[in-house]
């Protein structure tokens, strides 16, 4: 096991390092190609802070462990509202800014119903819903670009701000830019691979199961993006910023990867996702309506819940380990 937790610690520092390389290589292509920073910060940044789910999530379909694609993205999902916004929260109150956040929050509850589909699929996500979640995601970016292009200077200046000063410059050759994408690609392939295959490992020698894995250890080592890109917005003192890079991230998660997956391989849903973890998701992503009714803003209080019904969780998950 020692050998495994070594490799977890080293994947997990490749795939990080493949999400930075490929948010910046990607995101100064967009701004040379004449796409406004709003679009790259609410989506490119947004969506390659997803990127490692990603890898991990089609590396364990095609690996034949759905429990561990999908235990992914779902523990990904809680663990972004959960961790990232609870601790947030906790340490600085998120006031939300972003007019298109709610609407945003109501395609992410949308989108926390994605494991049921395979209801009527005898238990399956076959590969033809696989591509309609896909194109569900295509039309959300297309929605999101167009609503970018209406979008009040004023928001414009929160993303603005949080995006750093060299993705917004957009200088260099654009072959620079290119190999990025491409070493970023590189690392988090490998790093998935790797990642994926330790993590199943330790789940056999203790007993755990495949599910389990991919709802905490996968999940939560493969959003350290987004756990870092909220803690960098709160210390620039835009915390709202927290809550569309985790919106974001949820509905790339579940329709993007759920849907990439599907459509590579059919996903079977386990019976536990069904009733015990999908109910869970849909119930954090619809107590953001009213939490966000509170003033505009996240409290420490309502913070320090969303984490500690998290930690709970987690740990209700470890200690049974079904």
């Amino acid at each position: 096991m020692p050998l495994q937790i070594l490799v977890i610690v080293v994947a997990l520092g490749g795939i990080t390092l493949g999400a930075e390389l490929l948010v910046r290589g990607a995101s100064r292509l967009a701004l040379r190609a004449g796409v406004s920073s709003l679009f790259v910060g609410l989506t490119i940044v947004g969506f390659g802070t997803s990127s490692p789910e990603l890898g991990a999530s089609l590396t364990a379909t095609l690996r034949q462990s759905s429990d561990v694609a999908l235990g992914n993205v779902v523990g990904s999902n809680l663990f972004n509202i959960g961790v990232i916004l609870g601790l947030t929260a906790l340490l600085q109150p998120i006031r939300v800014q972003l007019s298109a956040v709610r609407r945003d929050l109501l395609v992410a509850i949308g989108a926390a119903l994605v494991p049921w589909l395979a209801l009527p699929f005898g238990g399956f996500i076959p590969r033809p819903v696989g591509f309609v979640l896909v194109a569900l995601l295509v039309a959300y970016i297309v929605a999101a670009y167009r609503q970018a292009r209406r979008t009040t200077a004023a928001e414009a200046q929160l993303v603005e701000q949080i995006m750093p000063p060299e993705l917004k410059a957009a200088r260099g050759a654009a072959l620079r830019d290119v190999l990025l994408v491409v070493a970023g690609l590189a690392l988090l392939v490998s790093g998935s691979r790797g990642f994926v295959d330790a993590a199943i490992t330790i789940a056999r020698q203790v007993g755990w199961s495949e599910l389990v894995i991919g709802l905490t250890l996968v999940s939560a080592g493969t959003s350290l993006p987004e756990l870092v890109t909220s803690l960098v917005a709160m210390r620039r003192g835009n915390t709202d910023i927290a809550v569309g890079n985790v919106i974001g991230s949820n509905i790339f998660n579940a329709l993007g990867i759920a849907g990439v997956c599907a459509a590579v391989s059919p996903q079977a849903v386990n019976h536990a996702l069904l009733v015990r973890d999908t109910p869970l998701m849909l119930i954090a992503s619809l107590s953001l309506l009213p939490i966000m009714r509170t003033g505009g803003r996240i409290s420490r209080v309502e913070g320090g819940a969303l984490l500690g019904i998290y930690v709970a969780y987690a740990t209700y998950l470890i200690v049974s380990g079904s």
